[in-house]
């Protein structure tokens, strides 16, 4: 029962996480990114094949920091298949905790990961990350009729080995649908890293979709 009812389980939440289909054109967008008392604008451009492009931004690092977060939306909206992500994994079930979310011990090839289920979506999840083990706690989300959509979630930075404490993380998402589409129009991340507390808004406005390259 635990290994079958882990794995169905998972691949359930995995399977109604919102993704873009293989026909996304990809969208330019006007960014505006809100640090403090500093406020940057420009464009941006998400491609088909979910690479990034940021013009007009005269900061270099407001610039990267607007690249990195649309880089991370596109990599959490890119559809794999269950198989092609998990295939080498074992799954098994561990507690239920008092929320009732469904704990998720994973075997294989990403031995020590572990996510949490709850009302068929991923609410906890915990990875080694490139010599980095990340905690991902989400508190909310948006539906959308084609799966769900991280809204408030938190994120914890650890040392793999000593287990010390490198960073954590804020965010609050909000999306527009354009088109057929769901897109990013609102993060606001609140970081701290070292003792240093940042807050940043990231915008984006005026979002048109791409449209298809003729075959």
């Amino acid at each position: 029962m635990t290994e079958q009812t882990a794995r169905e389980l998972f691949q359930s939440a995995y399977e109604n996480r919102y993704t873009w289909d293989k026909n996304f054109p990809g969208f330019t967008a006007d960014i505006e990114l809100k640090q403090g008392n500093e406020v940057y604008k420009g464009k941006a451009q998400v491609n088909r094949n979910l690479s990034v492009e940021v013009i007009d931004v005269a900061d270099e690092q407001a610039k990267q920091a607007i690249e990195g977060q649309l880089r991370e939306v596109a990599i959490h909206r890119i559809r794999r298949s269950f198989e092609e992500t998990h295939g080498k994994n074992t799954f098994s079930l561990g507690e239920t905790d008092e929320t009732g979310a469904v704990e998720i011990l994973v075997g294989g090839k990403a031995e020590g990961d572990r996510y949490k289920v709850r009302n068929n979506e991923v609410c906890l999840v915990h990875r080694h990350i490139h010599g980095i083990v990340v905690t991902i706690n989400t508190a909310s989300s948006h539906q959308t009729e084609s799966g769900y959509l991280s809204h408030r979630y938190d994120s914890v930075y650890n040392d793999p080995q000593t287990g010390e404490q490198k960073g954590s993380a804020e965010h609050e998402d909000e999306y527009e649908k354009v088109g057929d589409y769901y897109v990013l129009t609102r993060r606001v991340l609140k970081a701290e890293e070292q003792g240093k507390q940042t807050v940043a808004e990231f915008n984006f406005s005026n979002v048109k979709l791409l449209q298809p390259v003729a075959v």
